[in-house]
């Protein structure tokens, strides 16, 4: 009897350590898990971020090609310009300049020089006499 009470007590301690030496390797691999799940999140959220930027960057050139043409004045349509046409001064007002040229992929205007819109083209004026020095068409639609 006295034998098998030893035997149950050393079982009793021996049973806890045993299955306390099985666990850490359970929990090592589940964590490997759970940390791979996070980089897979983290990655997830990186593509979302990016896709939500280049939808922002979509929708801002998009809003920036769909701005509303206010002729200059009463009757005017539109006609296709060239090289040497002379605008008249209300063409090359501010109201229409272009002065963010990076977004539009212009270079800068030299002095006396502007970007002006004149109905769906970007033209290149010279404001002291209203000619256009350079044409872009259809930028706009």
């Amino acid at each position: 009897m006295r034998k098998f009470i030893l035997l149950a007590a050393m079982a009793a301690t021996i049973m806890p350590t045993a299955a306390l030496a099985a666990r850490p390797h359970h929990n090592t691999r589940s964590d490997r898990h759970e940390v791979r799940g996070d980089r897979h999140e983290v990655r997830r959220d990186r593509r979302e971020v990016r896709r939500d930027r280049r939808e922002v960057r979509r929708d801002r050139h998009q809003a920036r090609r769909h701005l509303a043409y206010v002729a200059p004045y009463r009757n005017w349509r539109y006609r296709s310009v060239g090289i040497g046409y002379r605008l008249r001064p209300a063409f090359y007002g501010s109201r229409y300049y272009i002065n963010d040229y990076g977004a539009y992929g212009l270079r800068s205007p030299a002095r006396f020089e502007r970007w002006v819109r004149y109905g769906n083209d970007l033209l290149l004026v010279d404001v002291r006499n209203g000619r256009v020095l350079n044409v872009i068409h259809y930028r706009y639609w």
